[in-house]
């Protein structure tokens, strides 16, 4: 668990900003588990270990509103997930960001709590048993702010390129998948329906 001292420092940043191209116009945010959508699942299950929980969204902006999620668009569209992560830390009031895919099925707080160990001063990201997950990251916003900037004004749009920039280190998590949401086949083993 989370030391409540830096609960407070922290903000939990979901992307869910993608274009929905890959599964056929579905919003992996909205996919069903067990009759509760992802995004949801997500905001409970980190709630409790930060200030606040924002999502990266580019699409049906009012259905968060109305589920009570805070939702933010991006500032500039077409530049994949590092639009979502400047937009994240242009929202975050917090030293801190966690960031994950809206479609991690297996990131919880203990990974959380692994990469707040790993940090340091300058961040952290995953890498589990399917590679690197540079989504899987946990970041100083002020720096963060600085630096995607710069990548976004200089046309390098690589998270991965953003973090050896930072500093950021790399945690092995061994024997563990953390999972996504990219096919159909992946839907079936996940359990996972839509409305």
């Amino acid at each position: 668990m989370i030391p409540s001292p830096f609960r407070d420092t922290l903000t939990v940043g979901l992307l869910a900003g993608g274009r929905a191209t890959r599964l056929g116009g579905l919003d992996k945010a909205w996919l069903l588990r067990d009759g509760v959508s992802q995004v949801e699942r997500l905001r409970e299950r980190f709630a409790a270990h930060a200030s606040r929980v924002l999502v990266s969204a580019n699409c049906d902006l009012p259905r968060y509103a109305h589920a009570r999620i805070e939702a933010i668009p991006d500032r500039h569209p077409d530049t994949g997930p590092l639009s979502g992560l400047d937009a994240l830390a242009a929202a975050t009031t917090t030293p801190w960001l966690f960031t994950l895919p809206v479609d991690a099925l297996h990131v919880d707080a203990s990974v959380l709590a692994r990469l707040v160990d790993a940090a340091g001063d300058t961040g952290a990201s995953a890498e589990d048993d399917d590679g690197l997950q540079p989504l899987v990251a946990l970041w100083p916003v002020a720096a963060l702010r600085v630096a995607a900037a710069g990548a976004l004004t200089g046309d390098d749009f690589s998270v991965r390129g953003l973090q050896r920039a930072l500093g950021m280190c790399t945690l092995r998590f061994a024997q563990v998948r953390f999972g996504n949401l990219n096919t159909p086949d992946d839907l079936v083993r996940a359990g996972v329906t839509h409305d």
